[in-house]
């Protein structure tokens, strides 16, 4: 026995320990009562000769309190200097992170110079085991990676609908195509209501992010919805962004003054704050996109690209309006849109759409009233209030999601609504428009090549047998300089 074992009393004998003891017991009866030989009893057991034979003698000399296992008194104190286990924790938390085995080949290095019991490999690994986690993200990660993990979150949720809004964008898991057929990867722009999770507005548009796009989804937020199961309006008391360039733009600031709102910008590299919208689109992304042609999986398309940017849109308000906001969330425990509307309130609105047009639709036309109406995007619009600014200047202001439909100014100052009458109670899209026109262009190249290619078949036969072609008369050329300054010197 180890010099620093102790064998209990039986009396000290905790209930496992007499269990450990009786097990054994069992084991040496068969020899001691049965007469079994011990390589039998041994075998019997599935204990090596020499371990059974260890039992017996410490049964004869201390009975059953003989059998427990002897634990050392030493037990759980390390034999490696404190100053080497500082060393060891030292060395590992240096950057870049060491493995154990470079910590364990330079301790044992050091330990020799200083004269220290040299540690094992599992020591070493032992000490490194028990550090910290967060202590080890923080040395080898930096603080950015210990925030996100092992800081405290506060979560807080709004205290009533429209107190904090928060808008973000995203780029979907999904290709589209765009008017000219290409394969493009599409953007959206949602804006919720921190207290209901319902969602206010959206926009999904192709190119990067703009104050433009944040305007139009903050319009349709804001604005009172066509369809009346969609009730979620109003302007609210904080609009919580981050800090991207369409956000921090000088017209969003102008707009949150005008329409009496604050303006909240979230941490730098801190996605903590808009985890709400985050979830927004991660429901969107693995409920949505996967049951859509084009859907991106590891950057590749699954299947072979279909939808134009309307039908897209389309798809994304079928699902945010039947399902998301209608269906129970699962941390409020109520639908996003029951919980927006709760026992009855109302919201506060802008003065009319055309104040709130001026305000966030940033976009402007210039256009000239015609005889017979304002042209725009091959559309003809009329109302009879144009009839007194024939020849006139207006600006125009339009939604590139309904274009059935523009606004006119004249020297800053409301006209009227004018529609196109082949296009009256339709919603098109300035996309919409775009693609069309595409789809015809390429309808046409398509008659073109039809016709010419029979031309050129034609046409080659009888150019062989028309005889050898004319000499041509060899004209000098003067030499050129190869050095080009002005374009006089091409002259």
């Amino acid at each position: 026995m180890h010099s620093g074992d102790k064998s209990p009393a039986l009396a000290e004998l905790t209930e496992a320990q007499r269990e450990q003891a009786m097990s054994r017991f069992r084991v040496l009866r068969s020899h001691t009562e049965r007469g079994v030989p011990l390589p039998r009893a041994a075998q019997a057991a599935g204990v090596g000769l020499r371990t059974i034979e260890r039992w017996l003698a410490q049964y004869r000399a201390d009975g059953l309190a003989g059998l427990v296992r002897q634990t050392r008194e030493d037990r759980g104190r390390r034999k490696i200097p404190p100053e080497a286990v500082e060393l060891i924790e030292g060395l590992f938390l240096k950057k870049p992170q060491p493995s154990a085995a470079a910590v364990h080949r330079r301790v044992l290095a050091l330990c020799k110079e200083r004269e220290w019991p040299s540690p094992s490999y599992s020591s070493v690994y032992a000490i490194i085991s028990r550090l910290d986690p967060a202590l080890t993200t923080l040395a080898h990660e930096g603080p950015a990676r210990f925030r996100d993990q092992f800081e405290l979150v506060y979560r807080h949720r709004a205290s009533h609908p429209n107190a904090i809004w928060q808008a973000d964008h995203t780029q979907l898991d999904v290709l589209i195509r765009d008017a000219s057929g290409e394969p493009v990867r599409p953007w959206l722009t949602t804006v919720i209501d921190d207290h209901s999770r319902a969602l206010a507005g959206y926009l999904v548009f192709a190119g990067a992010p703009s104050a433009f796009q944040t305007s139009l989804a903050l319009r349709q937020a804001i604005w009172r919805k066509a369809d009346p199961s969609w009730a979620i309006c109003g302007i609210p008391d904080v609009l919580y962004v981050d800090h991207g360039s369409d956000f921090t733009s000088k017209h969003l600031e102008q707009v949150a003054v005008d329409l009496h709102f604050e303006l909240v910008y979230s941490t730098i590299a801190r996605p903590q704050g808009r985890g709400k919208i985050e979830r927004l689109f991660g429901t969107l992304n693995t409920e949505l996109l996967p049951e859509l042609p084009g859907y991106l999986k590891h950057g590749k398309p699954t299947t072979e690209p279909k939808l134009s940017l309307s039908e897209l849109d389309r798809a994304i308000g079928n699902f945010m309006l039947g399902t998301y906001n209608a269906r129970v969330h699962r941390e409020i425990g109520i639908a996003p849109q029951t919980s927006w509307s709760g026992n009855g309130w109302l919201p506060r609105m802008p003065d009319s759409l055309e104040d709130l047009d001026l305000l966030l639709i940033s976009v402007a036309k210039a256009r000239t009233v015609h005889r017979d109406g304002i042209h725009f995007q091959g559309i003809r619009y009329m109302d009879p209030t144009l009839a007194a600014y024939v020849k006139e200047a207006v600006t125009i202001r339009y939604d590139p999601r309904d274009v059935a439909e523009i606004r006119v100014f004249h020297r800053n100052r409301f006209l009227c609504r004018a529609v196109s009458p082949e296009h009256s109670g339709q919603a098109i899209t300035l996309k919409d428009i775009q693609t069309a026109r595409s789809a015809h262009r390429r309808a046409l190249r398509g008659q073109i090549r039809e016709r010419v290619t029979p031309v050129a078949d034609f046409l080659s036969p009888h150019t062989e047998t028309t005889g050898p072609p004319a000499a041509k008369t060899s004209i000098p050329q003067p030499k050129k300089s190869k050095l080009h300054t002005y374009r006089e010197d091409l002259e």
